[in-house]
C-alpha cells in the first residue's frame, strides 16, 4: 500500500506585484517587484519583458538589498568638516537649492564654462545633456569616455552602430560567435541566454581574452591573447581572409564604400555635386555611388586625364596584405601561434560561406531594386571594454568592425544586427558645440561627431574650449568626452580654472578614477590663500560612497525602486534587433527619507536658475518633476522621451502629442513599450527601404537615411592632411606626427603608449582589472547578498610568475608600476595569459564608506589597481605630460598598465590604507532581516 502525498502550494510571498526596470547593471531587464504591506519583499524577472524574458541574475535578485541598504542617504547634506572627512550636517532641500543656486547662478551670468557637469552611470543622458545645454556650459559629458567610447565611436564612424546597446548577434541563427574582451558584467543576461541558445544547437564560441573567466570559460576555444595586441591579431585575420579571397565581394560592392575612388590626396573623388564616384562594372564609367543599377568595380580604378584613381578596396589590399600582418609576423607578439591564427581565419570563412543562410523574404533596397531572398552569413562578433580600453583601442575596434563587414555578416541573418534607433551614419549625428555665452544656452548639443578639422572645438588661439580638452588635436573624435581628465585638468587650471564641479553617480574619489590616491589629494588641495583649488563640489548619489566625502553639498538621490526613470529612444533604449522599445522606472515604493530623484532635483534647479526649457514664459516652473518632463517634454514636435502610447488618445507609436496618461499605460504594460519592425524590414536596415520608411513613421528619423559602411573613414584622412600642412586648422607641431601616425583612414596597429614609454625589463607584466558578473560598479559590494558571494578580491597570477616568485597559498604581494605601489593578497590562476595578472574591480572599499564597518573585509583585504594607473603617461623628456588615452577618442587607457611584482610577508591590511572617512549615515546593523530591519 502506498501513501498519498498531497502537493503543498508555495507560501504566499506578496500581496501585490509591481513591474518596473532593473538598475543593478545596464542591461535594463524587466522585473516583478513583489510587495507586502506596501514594502518591497522579493524581486524576480518579468517573463514578458523583451530584454530578459524572465531571466534574472544575482545582481537583479539582490536589488532588494540595494533598496534597503543601510548606506542610503537620508537628506541633503552640507559639509561641516574638511573635504574628505565625511563630516556633514543634514539640511532642508530649500537650503540645499539656495546654496546650489548661489554657486551656479553667478557663473552662468558671467562665465558658464566655470561649471563642469559630468554624470556617471546615468541612463538619462538625453535629459542631463539638455539641462547642461540650457545652462550654457561647454563642460558636460558622461562616463563613456572612460568606459567604451572607442567601441562606440569606431562603430558609428565605420558602420553606424556598434556592439551591446547599438546591436546584438542574431542569436536565433548564428552558428559561430567570436567574443573579444568581454567581461561578465556587460549585457550579461542577454549574452548568457544567447550563448545557451547557440550551444544548444551545436554552435561554437571562440573567446579572445587574456583572462579565462565567465563567457570565456564556457567558450569552445579560448585564445589567451597578450593585452593590447587584439588589433594586431584581427588585422592578421583580415590578412589571411583577403589573401585567400574569402571576402563577400558582392556585399562589399553594394553596401560599403569599398568601390569608392580615391583622389591623389586620399579623399573621395566626387562629382560637381560633391557625391563620391565609383566605376560601374558594366560600363567602366565613373558614376555616382548611389546610381540605381550600377554595381561598383572593386578591383579596377579609373584613368582620367593622365591620373590614376584607385578604389578603397585596392587601398585595403595594399594595406592589409602587407607582410607585417602575416601570422608569422604577429604571432609572438600576440601570444598566439601562426597555426592558430590561420585556423581561426579558416573557421570564420568556412562558417560564413559554406553554411550560408537564405530566408525566403522579399525586400526592396534603397535604390529601388527588389530582392526575393535575404542571404545571411551565420558568423557574429561581440566585443567590449577589453579591446576598447587601450590607447590603440579605436583602431582595434575599427579593425574588428571591418572584419565582420568583409565577411558580409553585418545586418544579415545569422550575423550582427542593429537595434533601433541604430543604425545611423555619423553624418546623422550632431556636430559638437562648445562655444558658450554668458546667460545663454549652447547653440547645440555638447557631444557630436566631427567630420573634419573644421568641427574641432578649439579657440582661435588654439586652446581647448572644454575643461577635458575634448574635440581638440589631442583627441579629435572624443565623442563621449574625457571624464577621467576633468578633475586633474581642473586642479591644474589647464586649460582654465573652474568654479563648480557638479557630478552625479560618478565615484571619482575611488574606483572611477585613474590615479585614485592622487585624485583624492586634488579634490582636497588648497591654493596659496588656503582656499580649495576647486572651489565648489556639488554631488548627487543615493548612497554614502567614497565620493560623497569629498563634496561640499550633497543632493540625495533615491534608490531605483523609488524613482521615475526614462530609458529612452533619445538615449540608451532597451531595443532588440527586431523592434524599437523603451521603458520606465516608477516608484514602486515611495521614499521614507527626505530624498529626491536626481532628475527631479535638476528640474527644480533648472527652474530656479531660469533655464530655457525649464520655465514658462512667465518664469514659472515648467515641469513639476521628472515624471512630468517624461510625459510633456517634446524634443521636436511629436517626439518626446517616451515613444509608447503617444497622442491625446494614447493610440500612437513613436510620434504624437503628449498623452497625460502615458506613464500609467507603461505601468499597465509592465514598464515597457515595444514596436516590432515589419518582417520585410528586419534585415539590411541601412539599405532596406521598408526599414527606412518604418523608422521615419515612428519618428526615429525625419527622412530616410540610407548609407553605405565606411571601410575607409574619410574624416580621419582629413585630420591626417591637416597634420601634413593642409587647410586652415592644423595641429600644433608637437602633435603633427602623432596625428599622421594614428588618424589613419584604414585601421592600423601601434604599440600602446604606456608600453612604449616604460622599461619593459623593469615592468614586464601586464595588469588588468574587470568587473565580476555578480557586481557592477562600486555600489554592488555594499549589498548584503552580493557581499556573501565576494567580499574580498585577490590578485590572480599565472603559474609561471607564481612559481618564479615563490608564491604560496595565502601569500601577499607588492605590485609596483611607474606611478605607484599597492600591497595585496594573491591567488594562482592558470587559465590566464602567461604575462598578465588581474583582479576584480570595485570590491575594495575605503574605510568608513558605504556604511560598512571600518574593519570590513572590503577595506582590510579589498583593493584597487587604480592606484597604479595614472591619467597621464610617464614623462617623455619633452616637457609635456601626455594623457593616458587613445589619441583619437580620448578613451581612458585603463588596460595599458605595466607592473612588476614581488612576494611580501602575508599580513594586511591591503595598501594604500587610507584614513577612514566619517559616515553621515552611521554603520549598518550586523544583521538585516525583513521586518524590523527594513524600515
Amino acid at each position: 500500500m502506498t501513501s498519498r502525498i498531497e502537493a503543498q502550494p508555495s507560501p504566499k510571498v506578496s500581496d501585490e506585484i509591481r513591474k518596473t526596470t532593473c538598475y543593478m547593471c545596464a542591461c535594463r531587464c524587466g522585473i516583478n517587484v513583489h510587495m507586502q504591506d506596501g514594502k518591497v519583499k522579493y524581486i524576480e524577472g518579468n517573463r514578458d519583458h523583451p530584454v530578459n524574458k524572465g531571466v534574472l541574475c544575482a545582481k537583479g535578485s539582490a536589488g532588494i538589498m540595494q533598496h534597503y541598504s543601510p548606506a542610503r542617504l537620508r537628506a541633503p547634506l552640507k559639509r561641516v568638516g574638511p573635504r574628505g572627512s565625511g563630516e556633514f550636517e543634514e539640511i532642508s532641500w530649500e537650503e540645499a537649492y539656495e546654496i546650489a543656486v548661489s554657486w551656479l547662478k553667478p557663473i552662468r551670468e558671467t562665465d558658464p564654462k566655470k561649471l563642469a557637469f559630468f554624470t556617471g552611470r546615468d541612463q538619462s543622458q538625453s535629459f542631463t545633456s539638455f539641462w547642461a545645454q540650457a545652462y550654457g556650459t561647454p563642460n558636460y559629458a558622461a562616463h563613456g569616455g572612460f568606459c567604451s567610447v572607442n567601441m562606440a565611436a569606431a562603430g558609428i564612424y565605420t558602420m553606424g552602430g556598434a556592439f551591446w546597446e547599438f546591436g546584438q548577434p542574431d542569436w536565433d541563427r548564428t552558428r559561430l560567435i567570436m567574443i573579444f574582451g568581454v567581461a561578465e558584467d556587460h549585457d550579461s543576461n542577454p549574452i548568457k541566454a544567447g550563448i545557451g541558445k547557440l550551444k544548444g544547437r551545436g554552435g561554437k564560441v571562440i573567446g579572445v581574452n587574456p583572462i579565462r573567466s565567465g563567457y570565456n570559460a564556457v567558450a569552445d576555444e579560448w585564445i589567451g591573447i597578450t593585452p593590447g595586441t587584439d588589433g594586431l591579431f584581427i588585422l592578421s585575420l583580415i590578412h589571411e581572409l583577403m589573401r585567400a579571397g574569402k571576402v563577400d565581394a558582392g556585399y562589399l560592392a553594394r553596401y560599403t564604400n569599398a568601390g569608392f575612388l580615391l583622389d591623389e590626396d586620399g579623399l573621395f573623388l566626387r562629382n560637381e555635386e560633391g557625391v563620391p564616384l565609383v566605376v560601374d562594372r558594366a560600363t567602366g564609367d565613373a558614376v555616382r555611388f548611389d546610381t540605381p543599377g550600377a554595381l561598383p568595380d572593386l578591383t579596377n580604378g579609373l584613368e582620367r586625364q593622365g591620373k590614376t584613381y584607385r578604389t578603397v578596396m585596392q587601398a585595403m589590399a595594399e594595406a592589409f596584405l602587407d607582410p607585417q600582418y602575416a601570422p608569422e609576423a604577429v604571432a609572438d607578439r600576440c601570444g598566439i601561434t601562426p597555426e592558430r591564427i590561420r585556423a581561426t581565419a579558416a573557421e570564420l570563412a568556412r562558417v560564413a560561406f559554406e553554411e550560408e543562410i537564405v530566408l525566403d523574404q522579399p525586400w526592396t533596397d534603397w535604390k529601388g531594386q527588389r530582392h526575393e531572398t535575404m542571404v545571411g552569413r551565420p558568423v557574429s562578433f561581440h566585443a567590449m571594454r577589453g579591446i576598447s580600453a587601450h590607447s590603440n583601442g579605436f583602431q582595434t575596434c575599427r579593425a574588428l568592425h571591418i572584419l565582420q563587414i568583409l565577411l558580409g555578416s553585418v545586418e544579415v541573418p545569422g550575423g550582427f544586427r542593429f537595434k533601433p534607433p541604430y543604425p545611423k551614419p555619423p553624418e546623422a549625428h550632431p556636430k559638437p558645440n562648445a562655444v558658450g555665452r554668458p546667460g545663454q544656452p549652447l547653440a547645440g548639443p555638447h557631444l557630436g561627431f566631427p567630420m573634419g578639422p573644421e568641427d574641432l572645438q578649439i579657440c582661435e588661439n588654439g586652446l581647448p574650449l572644454r575643461i577635458d580638452k575634448a574635440f581638440t588635436w589631442e583627441n579629435p573624435f572624443s565623442v563621449h568626452g574625457l571624464m577621467h581628465m576633468v578633475i586633474s585638468n581642473a586642479h591644474a587650471g589647464d586649460p582654465y580654472k573652474i568654479d563648480t564641479l557638479f557630478m552625479y553617480m560618478a565615484n571619482m574619489a575611488w574606483n572611477s578614477s585613474m590615479n585614485t590616491s592622487e585624485v583624492m589629494k586634488m579634490l582636497t588641495d588648497r591654493d596659496e590663500n588656503g582656499e580649495y583649488v576647486i572651489p565648489h563640489i556639488l554631488y548627487s548619489d543615493a548612497y554614502s560612497s567614497e565620493m560623497v566625502a569629498f563634496a561640499d553639498l550633497i543632493l540625495p538621490d533615491t534608490t531605483y525602486l523609488e524613482r521615475h526613470d526614462c530609458i529612452s529612444l533619445l538615449d540608451r533604449p532597451i531595443c532588440e534587433a527586431e523592434a524599437a522599445a523603451d521603458a520606465i522606472r516608477w516608484p514602486v515604493q515611495e521614499p521614507d527619507r527626505d530624498v529626491k530623484g536626481f532628475q527631479s532635483a535638476l528640474v527644480d534647479l533648472g527652474a530656479r536658475l531660469g533655464l530655457p526649457g525649464f520655465v514658462n514664459e512667465d518664469g514659472s516652473q515648467k515641469y513639476a518633476d521628472y515624471a512630468d518632463y517624461m510625459v510633456r517634454h517634446e524634443r521636436r514636435p511629436g517626439i518626446g522621451p517616451l515613444a509608447g502610447w503617444r497622442g491625446e488618445d494614447g493610440e500612437s507609436e513613436g510620434r504624437g502629442a503628449p498623452n497625460p496618461n502615458q506613464l500609467q499605460r507603461y505601468i499597465e504594460n509592465g514598464g515597457f513599450w515595444i514596436g516590432h519592425i515589419p518582417e520585410e524590414a528586419q534585415f539590411y536596415k541601412p539599405w532596406n527601404q521598408g526599414y527606412q520608411d518604418w523608422a521615419v513613421k515612428i519618428g526615429l528619423f525625419d527622412k530616410p537615411l540610407p548609407y553605405v559602411f565606411n571601410l575607409y573613414v574619410e574624416p580621419l584622412r582629413k585630420l591626417q592632411r591637416a597634420a601634413e600642412g593642409h587647410g586652415a586648422c592644423q595641429p600644433p607641431e608637437h602633435l603633427r606626427d602623432r596625428v599622421k601616425a594614428t588618424c589613419t583612414p584604414l585601421p592600423v596597429w601601434y604599440e600602446p603608449f604606456e608600453e612604449a614609454a616604460v622599461d619593459k625589463a623593469e615592468y614586464p607584466i601586464h595588469a588588468l582589472t574587470q568587473r565580476p558578473m555578480h557586481m557592477y560598479h562600486s555600489w554592488g559590494s555594499q549589498n548584503a547578498w552580493l557581499r556573501q558571494i565576494t567580499n574580498v578580491n585577490r590578485l590572480y597570477i599565472p603559474g609561471g610568475i607564481w612559481e618564479a616568485e615563490g608564491f604560496e597559498d595565502g601569500d601577499w604581494a607588492e605590485v609596483t608600476s611607474p606611478h605607484g605601489r599597492i600591497k595585496v593578497p594573491v591567488a594562482r590562476m592558470d587559465a590566464l595569459n602567461a604575462e598578465t595578472i588581474w583582479t576584480w574591480n570595485a570590491i575594495g572599499k575605503r574605510r568608513g564608506a558605504w556604511a560598512l564597518d571600518e574593519a570590513a573585509p572590503e577595506a582590510e583585504k579589498g583593493f584597487l589597481l587604480n592606484h597604479l594607473i595614472h591619467e597621464l603617461l610617464p614623462p617623455k623628456g619633452d616637457g609635456r605630460r601626455w594623457a593616458n588615452s587613445d589619441p583619437i577618442t580620448g578613451q581612458a587607457a585603463w588596460f595599458d598598465l605595466r607592473v612588476k611584482i614581488r612576494r611580501v610577508p602575508p599580513d594586511g591590511p591591503s595598501e594604500p590604507a587610507h584614513e577612514a572617512q566619517a559616515s553621515p549615515v552611521g554603520r549598518g546593523p550586523a544583521d538585516v532581516a525583513y521586518g524590523e530591519g527594513f524600515k
